[in-house]
């Protein structure tokens, strides 16, 4: 959801592409209950009556800046390459945010029957935005394209619920789909790593503006060093000092569970049969903030829709960094190839738009089902349809002598350890990451760190004798006990490099060996409380085995020869998920300090992750 200021916006006004080719026009749009959005269209010089241009918008939230009508940013649309393409770009402020009127609502929820013009929402605002661009914009060819990243994608998402005719192409891209799921929450369990970010979310502006307005609310914290800084603040409720007054914290504070709240803020839900826009989702494999919405949005179309034209692109970039060339393309301290952007950008992206928005628009667009990075291979591969059909289950089972296994033991045993809330694990050893929004590089981080914690347990296999693909859905189905009556669990899947790996040209942190890096691939964390049902928490009975099960978001992973497969569990993971007090509460945001207790967590060997593998044929994408 992070992007707080626009990605490619100027500081000067100097020349540049889009000055030297578009115009620029700032309008009002009127919205069918009177508010008014605050728009800008760019337009091809060249265009003409005889050389129409379609439409590519985004709405966003965070600011469509330069504002001023010859002010112009550095880029203009989702790259370089379709800017050059040539199309007419048009930016808009949604609801409540700087220059456009109206009252800011995080992820309004959807109306799926309206009633009356008092009746709107982001489909509704997508509607009477493209009804009056495609009759008042001159020059256009009647034809209009959305886009946007992380909370722009959401927008995007929702505009597809749109249903204006003239929305041919969308592309929601590392949409947010769900806060429950998503972003502020994973499965429920609070992301205490945002808490930094309610001033940008929880503060209404007074007037349209285009001036940041809530940063008297930022927190000044004095320190570079996160962990401390929220081990020190201790139980969510002292957050309140800092956030008495900032709505969207006391949404958060006041809605533990998946209530109507939440849940009406959900976006898959909603989509239903005929789509008519043709839809490409694009997501990250080390996402920190929006891994799971474009699989959940590309999914849901796909069942509920299933004669739309839909397809999903996965690569091996963090958050929203397909928008941006880095050259080298890195990940943490993993070298994955070189320009895997710009090839993204040209050959996935501009194709994409460019067939649906200025070619025939017909579903023979070029591209397959699914264009889906493997992380192992470091290799763009196709598929027909995501979760592949020809993958088989596989089934790991969590051995008490610390192996993974394909059979558990005739007489399961168990392996425990003692989770102490005020020693919690850290989640990363880059510190340097831990007071921003987005915690870019744990999703790859190497993981030798904590599994050398007695409070994290390790099982790994052998020496792989041949290459493993992991590809499609991951479940962790866990059988655990807990001395206490409430636990989070965290699954982590690991690539245990071999020790002789070489270091690669690289290396961002000269200090890192490759020499048996412990490459997180995947992870998870699952409140106990909610095993059972999101919406009506559950205590956990002491010293009582217990399921816990739950989906760790889908991978393409190829674990290669000589590496090791390896599963960590553990039960903190600060402060990217808070801490659970692991004594039973009914609202942890309101937890005292004395509800922190240590608890002896056990592990049970009959405990598997049930992990999809691809045969061994798969070949590489030219």
């Amino acid at each position: 959801m992070l992007c707080c200021a626009p990605l490619f916006a100027q500081t000067a006004n100097q020349p540049n592409y889009a000055q030297e080719h578009y115009t620029k026009e700032e309008v009002y749009v009127t919205m069918r209950d009177g508010v008014k959005l605050f728009t800008v269209i760019y337009t091809p010089k060249d265009a003409a009556a005889g050389k129409k241009y379609p439409i590519m918008m985004q709405r966003t939230c965070y600011s469509v800046a330069p504002y001023g009508a010859n002010k112009f940013p550095a880029r203009l649309g989702p790259s370089e390459t379709m800017m050059k393409q040539g199309y007419i770009f048009v930016y808009q402020d949604v609801r409540g945010r700087w220059k456009s009127e109206g009252t800011w609502t995080n992820m309004t929820p959807v109306i799926d029957k309206k009633k009356s013009k008092k009746d709107v929402d982001e489909g509704s605002d997508t509607f009477d935005t493209i009804d009056w661009l495609v009759k008042k914009v001159a020059n256009n060819n009647g034809r209009v394209g959305q886009w946007g990243i992380s909370y722009p994608g959401f927008y995007t998402a929702a505009g597809i619920l749109s249903d204006h005719p003239a929305l041919k192409a969308s592309s929601p891209q590392a949409p947010v789909s769900d806060f429950f799921f998503d972003d502020f929450h994973h499965n429920g369990a609070f992301l205490e790593s945002y808490i930094f970010t309610y001033p940008v979310f929880g503060v209404q502006k007074q007037d349209t503006t285009s001036k940041a307005w809530y940063s008297a609310q930022n927190i000044k914290a004095n320190t570079k060093d996160g962990y401390q800084f929220l081990l020190d603040l201790g139980p969510l409720k002292n957050a309140d000092k800092y956030y008495a007054n900032n709505f969207f914290w006391q949404e958060t504070v006041n809605h533990p569970n998946y209530d109507e709240f939440w849940q009406k803020r959900g976006l898959p839900e909603h989509y239903t049969s005929g789509i008519k826009p043709a839809v490409m989702t694009v997501g990250g494999w080390f996402d920190a903030e929006d891994l799971r919405g474009p699989l959940a949005i590309y999914k849901t179309i796909e069942k509920k829709s299933p004669s739309t034209y839909n397809t999903l692109v996965m690569g091996p970039f963090g958050h929203g960094r397909w928008s941006r060339e880095t050259g080298h393309t890195l990940h943490s301290n993993v070298y994955f190839g070189d320009s895997i952007a710009t090839f993204y950008q040209r050959n996935i992206e501009a194709r994409f738009f460019a067939h649906f928005l200025k070619g025939s628009g017909d579903k023979n667009s070029g591209l397959p089902e699914a264009y889906m990075f493997d992380t192992g291979k470091k290799q763009w591969e196709t598929f027909p349809k995501w979760p592949a059909t020809e993958a088989t289950h596989l089934k790991m089972y969590l051995s008490a002598d610390g192996k993974l296994e394909k059979q558990p033991a005739a007489t399961p045993g168990t392996k425990s350890f003692v989770s102490d809330p005020l020693k919690p694990v850290p989640y990363t050893e880059d510190l340097t990451t831990t007071m921003g929004f987005t915690p870019f590089n744990y999703m790859s981080e190497d993981q030798r760190f904590a599994g050398r914690r007695p409070d994290v347990l390790v099982y790994q296999t052998d020496v792989l004798t041949d290459d493993v693909t992991l590809g499609g859905e991951i479940m962790a189905n866990l059988k655990v006990a807990t001395s206490g009556t409430d636990a989070d669990w965290v699954v982590k899947l690991i690539d245990v490099y071999p020790p002789d790996e070489p270091n690669h040209d690289y290396m961002p942190n000269k200090n890192v060996i490759l020499s048996n890096y412990q490459q997180m691939v995947r992870s998870e964390v699952m409140p106990a409380r909610f095993r059972n049902s999101f919406e009506k928490p559950e205590p956990m009975v002491a010293n009582q085995k217990t399921d816990v099960n739950f989906r760790l978001q889908d991978v393409l992973h190829t674990f290669k020869k000589g590496h090791r497969i390896m599963v960590q569990v553990q039960s903190t993971w600060f402060p990217f998920i808070a801490r659970n007090p692991q004594k039973f509460v009914e609202n942890p945001y309101k937890a005292n300090e004395s509800d922190y207790i240590q608890a002896t967590h056990t592990v049970h060997g009959d405990s598997f992750i049930d992990v999809e593998v691809l045969p061994a044929s798969k070949q590489p994408v030219p």
